[in-house]
């Protein structure tokens, strides 16, 4: 099990540890200037990529091939051998216990929760608001197993919902023929300004016959991705974030820039890889139109090909 330090959980590489003083320092923009990754006066105007789910072939997914869906931010339903996964299911139409204007969805959402075929398990990387909302996990209830980290089952059991399945790191969960192994994740939790690490943090590989799928959840760049490429993969499949991480002063610890998503992807030899964290909800101070062009950019500047790490439209559904 991680250690504990005074009830709370760390990370195990030493980062610089920002509080709620620097969190107010960033927001009234005191902190050191940085130069942005890309030249910020040829970005276009974002105008999301938007498209209506595929009901038909959500419903109907075909079971020689790995389906996903992106519904946006960190979510999406993972379709594979006859099974139907949600990744930190965010339906609603703001990230933060209340309705702020600056934390609104900015795309429609493509797919509704009651359009959802029968899920059989939710994979919860952290309790942030962009990552797990109440009235999602209310409506979704105790039907999927939800594999949540170590602290988060006595959330749910305020909510009426018991079928929770809570994990450490390294730890698997069975779902019949397939399995979710719970992975390290560079990040903190906290729901309220009181309970700041009071839970774990992850991200979850999941095992099928197809070939391994990592979800990292959110997470800084640490050495450990190199673990997790040698004990699990090679990844068929890696959904990456690659959005939320300007200004690098603070964010650098918790949220990787495209730069570092690639050097997961080459960390955990992912055939393909997804960008995702990005593109919903106005977190940062990048433009939300920068991230995919970031990534052009890193993908470039290592000679990779494009098509190994691509981004997805919202609502989307792809074919693996």
């Amino acid at each position: 099990m991680l250690r504990l330090e005074d009830g709370r959980f760390r990370n195990l590489h030493p980062h610089p540890a920002h509080g709620y003083g620097d969190l107010l320092r960033w927001k009234l923009r005191l902190g050191p200037r940085e130069r942005p990754i890309v030249d910020r006066s040829i970005l276009p105007e974002f105008r999301p990529e938007w498209m209506p789910a595929d009901l038909e072939r959500i419903g109907r997914p075909d079971r020689r091939r790995i389906q996903i869906t992106w519904i946006g931010h960190s979510t999406f339903l993972i379709q594979v051998g006859g099974m139907n996964f949600l990744t930190d299911p965010v339906f609603g139409k703001h990230c933060s216990p209340l309705p702020v204007w600056t934390l609104r969805r900015r795309v429609p959402l493509p797919l509704r929760l009651d359009a959802l075929p029968p899920i059989h398990g939710v994979l919860l990387s952290h309790n942030h608001y962009d990552h797990l909302e109440e009235r999602t996990a209310r409506r979704l209830g105790r039907d999927p197993v939800w594999v949540a980290p170590i602290g988060n089952a006595a959330w749910f059991k305020q909510r009426r919902v018991d079928n929770v399945v809570e994990v450490d790191w390294w730890q698997e969960v069975e779902f019949g023929p397939l399995s979710v192994v719970s992975v390290p994740a560079q990040h903190f939790a906290a729901r309220t300004p009181f309970d700041r690490n009071l839970t774990l943090w992850c991200g979850h590989v999941l095992r099928t016959p197809l070939g391994n799928i990592y979800f990292v959840g959110d997470s800084g760049y640490a050495p450990f991705f190199t673990d997790i490429g040698n004990h699990l993969g090679p990844m068929r499949l890696s959904l990456i974030p690659i959005g939320a991480y300007q200004p690098r002063w603070f964010m650098a610890p918790m949220h990787m820039n495209p730069e570092e998503a690639v050097r997961v992807h080459l960390d955990v030899k992912s055939q393909l890889s997804i960008g995702m964290h990005w593109g919903t909800f106005q977190l940062t101070d990048e433009p939300m139109s920068e991230p995919p062009i970031a990534l052009r950019h890193a993908l470039a500047r290592r000679h990779l090909p494009a098509t190994q790490f691509r981004t997805m439209r919202i609502g989307e559904t792809l074919l693996i």
